[in-house]
């Protein structure tokens, strides 16, 4: 890589959280409602895009479970399709239950508690102890949390290569805490100044600013950011756009949702300018 700075996601990048905020996303609708989306279904919300959060994601399954036993004709991919038509994120999922024919919509929005579905959920993932420390308050749910299942995907000669080579910073949709809980667990050290949580800016990926405002803290006339969703491209994409004075690099990374040869051509579609199959590969000349 021929950049000067390298900007990462965390999750499916350096952690794999399959079995942590994805399962807490089918689980906490599954928990408030009594049925859920299934595994896939996650992946068709995140490609629609603006689910960078995962609260958000979970928000906007749970309207579509509510919906469909209201009278939503429409599966799955249908549904995020037209997520994805009207600009994605939950806004334009409520707009689809909204407009839909033969939906009871009084209904849906009546079931519908993001304030509970976020408790469910921040219960579900850290468990009970760290809920007490970062949530405040006694959690809806008893549990050890799944934030301790949570496997590494890069490894430390890696992190140690990258740094030495880069500046790194960090891109992510996860609160600030955790995410410091995360960065902790693969044992990469970035200060605060290089690095952009949920806490920090309000627009969420694809949104350009925070990408552009490491790029300008680094002073770096190429940046690179490496991400496991198309949302992650479209960000580097978009600052590429806005910021005229540097080059932005989009580089999507196979160990989240896209995987195999679809999850590389999706990423190509969507203006990666290159694909890896893990983290790792970045500091292997010879990819």
């Amino acid at each position: 890589m021929q950049v000067d700075a390298l900007v990462l996601d965390i999750d499916g990048v350096l952690v794999d959280v399959a079995d942590s905020y994805r399962k807490a996303i089918r689980e906490s609708i599954d928990r408030v409602y009594g049925e859920t989306i299934d595994r896939d279904a996650i992946q068709s919300f995140k490609d629609a895009g603006g689910f960078n959060n995962d609260w958000a994601l979970t928000d906007a399954a749970a309207l579509f479970v509510l919906a469909r036993r209201a009278g939503l004709p429409l599966d799955v991919e249908a549904f995020t399709d037209r997520v994805a038509a009207g600009g994605g994120g939950v806004e334009a999922a409520k707009r689809v239950v909204e407009t839909a024919d033969g939906v009871a919509t009084e209904r849906v929005f009546e079931a519908w508690d993001p304030e509970r579905l976020r408790a469910v959920f921040q219960a579900l993932y850290l468990g009970e102890t760290l809920y007490r420390e970062l949530e405040g308050g006694d959690p809806p749910i008893e549990t050890t949390g799944y934030i301790h299942d949570e496997p590494t995907l890069v490894e430390p000669a890696t992190i140690e290569a990258l740094t030495e080579r880069f500046d790194v910073g960090v891109l992510t949709g996860r609160p600030a805490a955790e995410a410091t809980i995360a960065l902790e667990r693969v044992g990469l050290d970035v200060p605060a100044a290089h690095r952009f949580t949920m806490d920090d800016w309000e627009e969420g990926k694809p949104h350009p600013r925070a990408l552009v405002t490491l790029a300008a803290r680094f002073d770096a006339d190429r940046v690179a950011f490496a991400g496991d969703t198309l949302d992650d491209v479209r960000t580097a994409r978009n600052a590429d756009e806005t910021d005229t004075d540097r080059t932005y690099e989009a580089i999507g990374v196979l160990t989240g949702g896209l995987t195999d040869e679809a999850g590389r051509r999706a990423f190509l579609e969507a203006g990666a300018d290159a694909v890896v199959a893990d983290v790792n590969a970045l500091a292997d000349d010879r990819r």
